[in-house]
């Protein structure tokens, strides 16, 4: 029995109304590599049971404290119902990449339930008309509450499910043998766990008392142009009215106070999102997102992603008559792995974390129009930010969650990432080979993430054997054209190529190929079909 860290916990907390926490993935197979050039569903089923031991999530469900007295705890379920986690479903004809990201989008808006293990399985069948897909390929949809798993720790799941050769075994499924056993825990009583709560209860407050003594020592290495210019100030006093829910005096002094300390601009992404998901996606070619880092000096993939969402939500903006003057912000989340020992350190808690990540709030620099003018200024932002994350420490947010009720904790830590980003932004290095699952070759994967009310808008790289692959997930009512803004991704990310190799220290060896680039560099993207801004919605539920 483990127990829920405060951030694991704050996933949970926040899952409410519309705003569902779980996190997905959308691989497309193809069975030619498979033993026969076939799988069958049962063969998957079988893949699964026997794989139910590589990863604790697919075996654990959550156990509440009576009274929500404390934070929940994972046992391990002993009887897991393969059949009811891994579903069969299949695509109506034409089968198209369109209603792919239909169906997906559909079965994201739907909540998991919380009294079995927080996963789920579709095997997708119909891929008959995808261009670059195989009539005989299949997808897999899966998804995983946010409080068992983050983006790393997605990409090890993803592993775990996978093997790096298409041969079969009976370790890997390839056999109609009897699933692993899996021993299950006792499930406590009440009064164990009210006897828990009363010790984790005096150990919180130790731990908050370190670490608010530690808050003076964090913000003055943090502080420098921030603290000394006033902008603690002026940010504390919006976050006091949010807090008490009043304005900041009056409109214009409101903005000024926005712009001074960096709190986002008003966007269309900033209003409660509803039930309704739309996803949709491209993909990046890896090898050209070297040719910029050869002619932008110090540029990161990361920081090439960053800037290509910022250009994409330029033109999407600007072309609704909606683009602030004052850049847009994105959440960003880091990854604290091998950083976070401290938050329980000395205690003998038995916390398993799903979650070892921080948050900053970093600009993605949507008032530049020039691409490259943009990357550089994405690179010094996010160089900057990483340099006050890691002055206050990445861990800060867990550590902070960890000692605060769950529900006061939600409010401030959302208060306050909602008042400084307009979209959500993360970037995950997924595996550099190619994977297999029951003997078919995974040939894409998109990570489908959270929209939340304030952040309505998720936009998640996720790189897979050479092609960064870019998926974004909002509700109906903000993009209710997810296929004019997946081209803008696209055509964000051909402007910098171009850009970038018209202008290097070999520009007349690309200067020809800068046109052609256009055209050739969607040859490994996501299928999505190129449209004008006036096509129909793609992706909507």
């Amino acid at each position: 029995m483990k127990h829920l860290s405060g951030l694991d916990n704050l996933f949970l907390t926040l899952d409410q109304g519309n705003q569902y926490m779980h996190v997905g993935g959308v691989g497309v197979y193809d069975p030619s590599s498979a033993p026969g050039g076939k799988v069958r569903f049962k063969s998957i089923l079988n893949f699964f049971a026997n794989r139910l031991n590589q990863a604790k999530i697919f075996r654990r469900r959550l156990v509440m404290a009576p009274l929500g007295l404390d934070r929940p705890y994972w046992i391990e379920d002993g009887e897991i119902d393969i059949e009811y986690h891994v579903r069969h479903i299949a695509l109506p004809h034409p089968g198209d990449w369109r209603q792919l990201m239909i169906q997906v989008a559909r079965i994201h808006s739907r909540p998991l339930d919380m009294t079995k293990p927080l996963w789920e399985a579709y095997i997708i069948e119909g891929l008959n008309n995808i261009p670059g897909i195989s009539p005989d390929s299949f997808a897999m949809y899966t998804k995983f509450h946010h409080s068992a798993v983050d983006g790393e720790a997605g990409a090890e799941l993803i592993r775990a499910i996978h093997t790096l050769t298409p041969e079969l075994d009976e370790a890997s499924g390839g056999t109609d043998g009897a699933a692993m056993t899996i021993v299950a825990d006792r499930e406590p009583t009440a009064a164990e766990l009210y006897a828990r709560a009363v010790g984790n209860r005096t150990q919180q407050a130790l731990q908050a008392t370190k670490l608010f003594a530690s808050l003076g020592g964090r913000l003055a290495s943090a502080g420098g142009e921030f603290i000394v210019s006033g902008k603690a100030l002026e940010l504390g006093r919006h976050y006091a009215a949010r807090w008490l829910g009043r304005e900041v005096s009056s409109p214009e002094e409101s903005e000024q106070a926005r712009s001074s300390t960096g709190i986002k601009p008003h966007t269309r992404f900033d209003g409660e999102v509803t039930a309704h998901r739309v996803v949709e996606a491209v993909g990046f070619p890896l090898a050209d997102c070297k040719k910029i880092r050869q002619h932008i000096a110090g540029a990161t993939i990361n920081d090439i992603f960053m800037a290509a969402v910022g250009g994409a939500l330029r033109n999407y903006l600007e072309g609704k008559n909606e683009l602030p003057e004052r850049s847009l912000n994105a959440m960003v989340p880091m990854t604290t792995r091998g950083q976070d020992k401290g938050i329980d350190a000395g205690t003998d808690s038995g916390i398993d974390s799903g979650n070892h990540i921080g948050m900053t709030a970093l600009p993605l620099r949507t008032d530049i129009a020039d691409p490259l003018e943009r990357l550089r200024a994405v690179s010094r932002g996010n160089n900057k930010g990483k340099a006050v994350s890691a002055a206050l420490g990445k861990d800060l947010p867990a550590q902070l969650v960890n000692v605060l009720p769950a529900s006061l904790a939600a409010k401030l830590l959302v208060s306050g990432l909602t008042s400084l980003a307009n979209v959500t932004v993360s970037n995950v290095r997924g595996p550099d080979v190619p994977l297999y699952m029951a003997g078919a070759q995974l040939q894409l994967f998109l990570p489908v993430s959270i929209p939340m009310t304030g952040l309505g808008l998720n936009i998640t790289g996720f790189s897979y054997n050479g092609t960064l692959w870019v998926c974004f997930v909002s509700c109906r009512q903000m993009i209710a054209d997810p296929g004019v803004f997946a081209q803008c991704l696209n055509e964000a990310f051909e402007e910098l190529v171009g850009a970038a190799v018209a202008t290097g220290p070999r520009a007349g060896t690309y200067a020809a190929a800068a046109k052609a680039h256009q055209v050739s560099a969607t040859s490994k993207r996501a299928p999505v079909k190129r449209k004008a801004k006036r096509s129909k919605p793609s992706g909507a539920t």
